[in-house]
């Protein structure tokens, strides 16, 4: 009686198990699906030597292009197979990563039509180098930088890894004074690309050259012609890999903090109201009183 007593038992748990699995695929079936994981397609990524920037959703690098001075895309021809645009479609908030915030990422369209993503109004890129070939540049491809590579910082001396943190940036534009004439590097008037500082938004900075090293001889202590030459005021350092950030110092100006560069006060220009591109102060009131800072520029004294 006990071993026919086992048998029944274990046939009526096994139906009841049976009833229980259908019961439970069909209650599968017909029930809400649980809603899918969203990816953050932009995120922070950390460097011993870079500190943070910005990757895509796999880890791949993000990079500016110092020749996007006035926002607008200059990568193109044969640039966009070396530097592929970030495109992301309707990038929100919540595909954001920690530390982002929604209203510093924009779109802009480049010439082949694509809506590539800019960060405080710089277009992103990728970075996909040509690999193999005859070492000519023939038969070669563009291979895409694999997740958690910077090999593209600083190559050029144009493309830099894109941070959430500059505080300088550096870009490559012609100078148009406030007179409408085109400014070469030298001051004299003709065309010709000059390589300077801006802020991290890429608003151009000036130099004072009355100034002396870490002097600020311009502002007055009321700060009433701060509207004319705003002083730079910030208290962090954070360039491009190619600057030494040993050069940068940070003064105090009656009770504010104003950077400095090889000794020289950093300052705005009022009349480029901070738009993108523009360098007025070039001329103003005369070409060379206020020039751009550049990476040689000589130790004030």
């Amino acid at each position: 009686m006990k071993l026919k007593q086992i048998k029944l038992a274990l046939v009526a748990l096994a139906t009841t198990t049976f009833f229980v699995s259908c019961s439970s695929d069909n209650n599968n079936d017909t029930g809400t699906p649980a809603p899918p994981v969203l990816k953050t397609e932009v995120n922070l990524s950390t460097s011993a030597t870079l500190g943070s920037y910005l990757t895509d959703k796999s880890g791949r690098s993000l990079y500016f292009f110092s020749t996007d001075a006035n926002g607008q895309v200059s990568c193109t021809g044969g640039c966009e197979a070396l530097w592929p645009a970030f495109v992301v479609d309707n990038l929100t908030a919540d595909k954001l990563g920690t530390g982002l915030t929604l209203s510093d990422f924009s779109t802009v369209t480049t010439a082949s039509g694509k809506k590539q993503v800019t960060y405080k109004g710089w277009p992103l890129y990728y970075y996909a180098p040509v690999s193999g070939g005859d070492g000519y540049g023939n038969g070669g491809v563009n291979t895409p930088e694999a997740a958690g590579k910077t090999t593209g910082d600083g190559v050029g001396g144009v493309w830099f890894i894109a941070k959430p943190d500059y505080s300088i940036m550096i870009v490559k534009s012609q100078l148009v004074g406030h007179d409408g004439k085109n400014y070469k590097s030298d001051y004299t008037v003709g065309d010709g690309l000059t390589t300077y500082f801006t802020d991290a938004k890429g608003i151009t900075l000036y130099t004072f050259k009355n100034d002396n090293f870490n002097k600020n001889n311009f502002t007055k202590a009321d700060f009433s012609n701060n509207a004319v030459w705003p002083i730079y005021e910030t208290d962090k350092i954070v360039v491009p890999s190619i600057l030494d950030k040993s050069k940068f110092a940070v003064i105090t100006v009656f009770g504010k903090s104003q950077l400095t560069y090889n000794g020289w006060p950093l300052y705005y220009f009022g009349q480029d109201a901070s738009v993108r591109g523009s360098n007025k102060g070039i001329s103003f009131p005369s070409p060379g009183v206020w020039p751009v800072p550049v990476k040689d520029i000589p130790l004030a004294i």
